[in-house]
């Protein structure tokens, strides 16, 4: 699937344009938070945060998911505000997507069913973010 970079037609409404910032920021908030924590806690200390996946996953595997929800953040927003390849943007939301995605089994295999709501909620506005920003609202680069 090809990412448009065209200018569309007829403008695209403000209100959709905003309504894509608000996720892509709320996404960057949630992912900078889940990133830090991934990268500078210890395993015990992130247990005690409620991230039990830290007690059976080795500490490089921690780390790494981190180190990439942290370039995600950069990825989620940087493009979009510079209008530097922008078709990054909905490929970081597609990113997000897959980590989140990724986390619902480990949580079923534990057991963790309240966690399911959070994780689903954040695979659905990921893809809210690709889809709007691949076929409603893209950003057109400079």
């Amino acid at each position: 699937m090809a990412i448009s970079n065209t200018v569309p037609a007829t403008p695209i409404p403000l209100g959709w344009h905003l309504c894509l910032w608000a996720v892509q920021i709320f996404l960057a908030v949630f992912f900078t938070f889940a990133g830090v924590m991934h990268v500078t806690m210890s395993p015990a200390l992130l247990i005690a945060n409620g991230v039990v996946w830290a007690g059976v996953a080795p500490i490089a595997l921690i780390r790494f998911v981190g180190g990439l929800e942290l370039i995600g953040v950069l990825g989620i927003s940087l493009p979009a505000l510079t209008r530097i390849q922008p078709g990054l943007t909905p490929l970081t939301a597609l990113g997000f997507a897959a980590i989140q995605a990724l986390a619902v089994p480990p949580h079923l295999h534990r057991g963790e069913f309240g966690m399911l709501p959070l994780d689903l909620a954040i695979v659905v506005l990921s893809l809210f973010v690709f889809w709007g920003r691949t076929r409603k609202a893209f950003i057109s680069p400079r």
